[in-house]
C-alpha cells in the first residue's frame, strides 16, 4: 500500500480529549501532544516533499452531537483535503459517569451527518475506531455500551469508503501482552507510549509503513 495523500493537501485532525491532548488555542496550526501531534511529526519527517500542513481541532468533552454542532466551522470552513475523526468514548462514558447516556442510534445519526456534509465537501475521510481498555476493572462493563458503537464506525467506515484504524482491537491486544495501565492509566486516556502506539497504527492505515 503506497501513502494515499498528495502534495500541499492539508489533514484534519477532529475528536475529543484524546485529539485534542492539550493543544494551544492560541495557535491555530498547534497540534498538541499526543497521537495527532506524533502522526504530525512522523510523516513530516518521512515526507518532507510533500509538504503537508496538519491541523488539530478536537475539544475535550466532545461527543458525536458536539462534532456535528460545529463541523461547519471546525471542518468545512477549514477546507482539508482529509479528515481523521476519532469520536465515540464520550457517547459511552457519560452513561456511566453522568446518567447521560447516548443511543447508538444517535451516535450513527451523528456521524453520518459529519461524514455526509464532509463528503459534500470533496472531504476525504479518515475513521479511527473508538476505544477503551480493561483498566480499572469497571471500564469491562463499558463494552456493552461502546461495542455496538464500534461496531456503527465500522459499518460507517464502509459505507463511505473511508480509511479505517483499528484502535480497539490493536490495543486489546497490547493489552494481553503488557497490561492496559501501559497503554491507558485510566482506560480511555493514552500514556505516551499508547499515544505512539496509535501514532504507529494510523500511520500503517494511511500506507507509511516503518
Amino acid at each position: 500500500m503506497s501513502l494515499i495523500f498528495e502534495r500541499g493537501q492539508t489533514i484534519l485532525f477532529q475528536g475529543d480529549s484524546i485529539t485534542d491532548c492539550d493543544r494551544n488555542r492560541a495557535y491555530p496550526d498547534n497540534t498538541g501532544r499526543g497521537y495527532a501531534h506524533l502522526t504530525a511529526a512522523a510523516l513530516g519527517a518521512a515526507r518532507p516533499d510533500l509538504k503537508l500542513t496538519f491541523l488539530n481541532r478536537g475539544i475535550s468533552g466532545n461527543r458525536a452531537a458536539d462534532l456535528s454542532d460545529r463541523w461547519q466551522q471546525d471542518c468545512l470552513d477549514l477546507k482539508p483535503d482529509w479528515v481523521s475523526i476519532l469520536i465515540g468514548i464520550n457517547d459511552t462514558w457519560r452513561r456511566f459517569d453522568s446518567n447521560d447516556p447516548t443511543s447508538t442510534e444517535a451516535y450513527e445519526k451523528h456521524y453520518r451527518d459529519i461524514l455526509t456534509r464532509s463528503v459534500a465537501a470533496g472531504i476525504k475521510l479518515i475513521i479511527c475506531e473508538p476505544f477503551v481498555l480493561r483498566h480499572p476493572a469497571d471500564r469491562q462493563a463499558w463494552r456493552e455500551d461502546l461495542d455496538p458503537k464500534i461496531q456503527v464506525a465500522r459499518a460507517l467506515a464502509e459505507e463511505f469508503k473511508a480509511v479505517y484504524v483499528p484502535f480497539d482491537g490493536m490495543f486489546a491486544a497490547q493489552a494481553i501482552q503488557h497490561g492496559p495501565a501501559t497503554w491507558a492509566a485510566d482506560g480511555v486516556h493514552p500514556t505516551p507510549a499508547g499515544h505512539a502506539l496509535m501514532s504507529r497504527q494510523w500511520l500503517r492505515c494511511v500506507g507509511l509503513c516503518h
